[in-house]
């Protein structure tokens, strides 16, 4: 059975959006359904490395709805028995998720590739390219 790839724009930078764009993708890899993950705007601050003082990345990714910031939502889901969003992330390597990291998003939010982390890799492309690509797949597009 050939599965639908499940293709998943991530462009917002709340922290709730940007875990459960990692649980959905996770999820789907975990039933053998192939999974690309194309991150823009503030979402790829997901993506950038540990601050020196050992601050994940991550935690300038926006806060919650309801204004809690990402270390603090990051521990309560923690304590709930949820994945963390770096063991999600993780898992989505391992699942083999394919990350996209969006040209024009890098250069709106003036981020580069030296500022990211090396334990997720990740690709550069436009959305030409996504949306070509994702089309010739017949994916299923959820933008987040």
């Amino acid at each position: 059975m050939v599965r639908c790839r499940l293709s998943l724009i991530v462009f917002s930078g709340n922290f709730d959006r940007v875990h459960y764009a990692l649980a959905m993708a996770s999820a789907a890899a975990a039933i053998d359904r192939p999974v690309t993950l194309f991150f823009s705007g503030r979402a790829l601050h997901l993506f950038l490395a540990h601050a020196k003082d050992g601050t994940p990345g991550w935690a300038t990714l926006n806060s919650t709805e309801i204004g809690k910031p990402p270390i603090e939502r990051n521990e309560e889901l923690k304590n709930c028995g949820i994945g963390t969003i770096e063991e999600l992330a993780l898992a989505c390597v391992d699942l083999n998720v394919s990350f996209y990291r969006c040209d024009m998003g890098m250069k709106a939010t003036k981020l580069d590739t030296s500022m990211f982390r090396k334990d997720i890799p990740t690709q550069s492309e436009g959305l030409v390219s996504f949306l070509s690509e994702a089309e010739k797949e017949n994916s299923q597009v959820v933008f987040i």
